[in-house]
């Protein structure tokens, strides 16, 4: 008797075929959920603010101020007048000897501080402009109050021969009655050699008419 065939339990049954396409799929999918989310975040946040202009662009531009005193030469818009000053500051000379003797230099300061009328419009030819001097009272005066008394002095004028000849003279002619501009004529004359060699000059307002 013939045995009946036998079934092909031992094989394993065929493998289903994988998917194709399986990676662009997924890579979809992840695309569109974050589509999604992207949405939902913009959506919950609002509308966006406009940027903010500029620093620059957003402040005002700022009104030039006008110069009350503008003068080409820098000339005082007030007339200037004597100044006596009871008490002066002390004046500070250093220990080693100066140019000039102690009397002089001090007589210098005083009439600088006490006569800014004379002082204001006198130059001085020692290439002190350099340092912002407009004249041979800055030589000596470096700061006033508001009522015009000095508070503290420049010490460049004490060490410089030519700041306190300048001032000698001027202080000369003015107790002898000269006026301010036959002061300031009699320097420029005197000076007017050096000037033009050394090229210095300050640039000093002309005096009042």
């Amino acid at each position: 008797m013939s045995k009946p065939p036998r079934k092909h339990q031992d094989q394993p049954p065929p493998k289903p075929p994988e998917a194709r396409g399986k990676t662009p799929l997924v890579v979809g999918v992840i695309a569109l959920a974050a589509v999604a989310i992207a949405g939902f975040v913009l959506m919950g946040s609002g509308p966006a603010e406009p940027a903010a202009a500029p620093a620059a662009a957003a402040a005002a531009p700022a009104e030039p101020i006008a110069a009350a005193t503008a003068d080409p030469q820098g000339a005082p818009s007030v007339a200037l007048k004597p100044h006596p000053q009871k008490n002066l500051p002390a004046l500070q000379l250093p220990g080693y000897p100066l140019g000039r003797s102690p009397e002089v230099i001090t007589a210098a300061y005083r009439f600088a501080a006490e006569h800014p009328e004379i002082l204001t419009y006198v130059p001085c030819f020692c290439g002190c402009e350099r340092s912002g001097h407009r004249g041979n009272e800055d030589c000596f005066v470096k700061s006033r109050g508001v009522n015009g008394d000095v508070t503290e002095w420049e010490p460049h004028g004490m060490e410089c021969n030519v700041c306190l000849d300048v001032a000698t003279q001027a202080m000369q002619m003015y107790s002898s009655g000269a006026s301010v501009r036959d002061i300031r004529a009699a320097v420029e004359k005197k000076w007017a050699g050096q000037a033009a060699q050394m090229h210095t000059h300050t640039p000093t307002p002309d005096p009042p008419k």
